[in-house]
């Protein structure tokens, strides 16, 4: 799993692009505060290697828990920038900080 982000100077976003290897998974998403936790839109794309990537624009100069929806099972990624305890969820949410 990896995390690349690309800082615009023109606008006051990043692009962050979300890798995550999954060879045997249907579908993969990206899910976090920063989209209600819906997978809706936060698809990513399966490529022919077996790996999953997309990319999105957020806002910068902020920090956004979140996970990957991997098959229905939720997934932390292991190079989240830190991990912030979910009472909701009675786990660790990966934190992504812009």
């Amino acid at each position: 799993m990896a995390i690349a982000k690309q800082y615009l100077k023109t606008k006051p976003v990043c692009k962050v692009t979300f890798t995550v290897p999954a060879e045997d998974a249907k579908k993969v998403a990206v899910v976090g505060d920063f989209n209600d936790w819906s997978p809706k839109g936060s698809t990513l794309k399966k490529l022919k290697n077996g790996t999953f990537k997309g990319t999105f624009d957020l806002p910068k100069e902020n920090t956004y828990e979140f996970k990957y929806l991997v098959d229905g099972e939720y997934i932390n990624e292991t190079e989240a920038d830190r991990y912030q305890w979910n009472d909701y969820a009675g786990s660790e949410n990966a934190v992504l900080e812009l």
